[in-house]
């Protein structure tokens, strides 16, 4: 049976976001600025985050998995003061943080989801 994948935010070489048999992908999503410190690019990209999880018809209650990038992993506790005022409560997904190198030496995250139409 051949289903049909729906694409959002298409540029040449990645979609911010695509839908396909109920799921939701969405692209890492990174700081639209780089100048702010943890706790502001947290809530830049979880911002972003709930914005294509809307354009793709759900919401942040949906969300199956995240993984979380941390440039730094002693920015964990800060970024999680973020996360944790952000996340519905009783809807915590199950979720990855690890430290590595982003494509932006500015960026100190990334984050990547999967949740359900």
């Amino acid at each position: 049976m051949t289903q049909d994948i729906t694409r959002h935010g298409m540029a040449a070489r990645y979609s911010e976001a695509a839908v396909f048999n109920g799921m939701v992908f969405l692209a890492g999503m990174v700081p639209e600025r780089g100048d702010t410190d943890i706790r502001g690019q947290t809530q830049d990209v979880l911002a972003q985050v709930a914005q294509r999880l809307k354009e793709a018809g759900c919401d942040k209650s949906r969300i199956l998995r995240a993984e979380i990038y941390l440039t730094d992993i002693r920015d964990i506790a800060a970024m999680n003061e973020v996360w944790d005022a952000w996340v519905v409560p009783g809807a915590a997904p199950p979720r990855a943080t690890v430290q590595a190198a982003l494509a932006d030496p500015t960026w100190r995250i990334e984050i990547v989801v999967t949740a359900a139409v």
